[in-house]
């Protein structure tokens, strides 16, 4: 990897627009068509990607405007089997949230593919595009602990990768710049599992994944933690890093995403990173705290880019946001407004820095 630049890029959601929010309400009550939430979140979404583009960002996204549930379950979105009920998470303010609903019978299908909300950002931005995508092992906890009599496990775990196995192709084969696989539920597997056996099976799924794609893809292919965002509150920040990271490496990815900007210790988790990278990787670091309300100066990127310098090699490092700012669609504590002050010091203190490491 050689170049003169940093990249610098967005982690995925962005606040809905509330007319965008109450619309969606309304559909699920049966108060509001399809057509007219359709026409909402596409303008939305246009929306998204021009105030994207105008905060100087190198590549956009659509922010996620029509995962109309959140960021894990947009592919299961109209599907009639399954069921609400699913994993609950409890998060560090006492709330919790479903990630995923629950299977009650077979086949697992996608109702909906990223390259669906791909399509639209290409048409609406001559920047390249970034996708996020839901991964195979939050999918994995569709699965119900009792099982499904006519829908064997294995059966089930085979078409979850057939299925994110497609997704991913499509996005890359469509002209995505990157793909991003959301694995918020690595650091939270440590905490349903100390042990590490869950996080174990999780990246051996992920790898199994992976495993169709070649070096070239890889390089577009990245994975995203973190501690979890929602309602101004994580689900996992108090698991130490040490015992995630040096599992999280062993996905088969060119591109790691690593929440930072809150981190207690982020000098001795950049001292780690240091000791787990590749040649072939770059890390992204997560240099914008979605969850504090205050913004994030140039000047605070800069230095915390600077300091990542000092343990990534700059021709391997990158800059992002530490996760989505609303990866539930309902999520109100951050305004669009503040998202996109905050993504705008991230590009700009990202340039200050590059300007001084590359001259």
């Amino acid at each position: 990897m050689t170049n003169k630049t940093i990249p610098t890029e967005q982690i995925g959601s962005i606040p809905r627009p509330i007319e965008l929010i109450e619309a969606y309400h309304l559909f699920e009550k049966g108060e509001f068509s399809k057509d007219k939430l359709d026409k909402i979140a596409l303008d939305a979404t246009i929306c998204t990607i021009k105030a994207l583009e105008e905060t100087g960002s190198p590549c956009v996204s659509d922010g996620e405007q029509r995962k109309f549930t959140n960021f894990a379950s947009y592919c299961l979105h109209g599907a009639d089997n399954v069921s609400p009920d699913g994993v609950e998470t409890k998060f560090s303010d006492g709330h919790t949230r479903c990630f995923i609903p629950r299977l009650i019978s077979a086949p697992f299908r996608y109702q909906h593919s990223a390259d669906e909300f791909l399509d639209l950002s290409l048409k609406h931005s001559k920047l390249p595009v970034k996708q996020a995508v839901t991964s195979p092992s939050m999918l994995s906890l569709l699965y119900p602990p009792e099982g499904l009599a006519d829908y064997p496990l294995n059966k089930f775990l085979q078409d979850v990768i057939s299925e994110h196995v497609g997704e991913v192709k499509r996005c890359l084969d469509k002209g995505a710049y990157k793909v991003q696989i959301d694995f918020t539920e690595g650091r939270l597997s440590l905490k349903l599992d100390p042990s590490g056996g869950l996080l174990k099976s999780f990246i051996e799924l992920i790898n199994k994944g992976l495993a169709h794609f070649d070096e070239k893809d890889l390089s577009r292919i990245g994975i995203h933690t973190c501690p979890g965002s929602d309602l101004d509150s994580t689900h996992s920040a108090d698991i130490d890093y040490k015992y995630l990271l040096p599992t999280l490496f062993e996905i088969d990815v060119g591109n790691f995403y690593i929440a930072m900007a809150a981190e207690e210790s982020p000098r001795k988790t950049l001292r780690m990173i240091k000791q787990l990278i590749k040649p072939h990787h770059r890390i992204f670091i997560g240099v914008v705290d979605p969850i504090n309300p205050a913004i994030e100066s140039p000047e605070l990127v800069r230095d915390r880019v600077l300091e990542a310098a000092e343990f990534i090699p700059v021709e391997q490092l990158g800059s992002c946001d530490d996760c989505g700012f609303s990866p539930f669609c309902d999520d109100l504590t951050t305004s669009r407004e503040i998202a996109f002050k905050k993504i705008r010091s991230r590009v700009l203190g990202t340039k200050m820095a590059e300007k001084i490491l590359f001259g």
